[in-house]
């Protein structure tokens, strides 16, 4: 008895370049699932208390 055929990639990239090779779409925001807590904290007070220099910076400017 003959010993059968195991694998072949044959014909599938002529296959895959038929409709050709996409990269995976990207977000604009990538999930923040699986960070670190302590950052994710943190980086929320981060942009909570960014707002309070940008109110005095803009308050700054329309006084001059």
């Amino acid at each position: 008895m003959a010993k059968s055929k195991n694998h072949t990639t044959h014909n599938q990239s002529r296959k895959w370049h038929r409709n050709g090779i996409k990269k995976p779409r990207s977000n604009r925001y990538e999930s923040l699932k699986g960070v670190d807590p302590k950052f994710l904290r943190n980086m929320r007070f981060a942009k909570k208390h960014n707002k309070k220099g940008l109110k005095a910076a803009r308050k700054a400017a329309a006084q001059k």
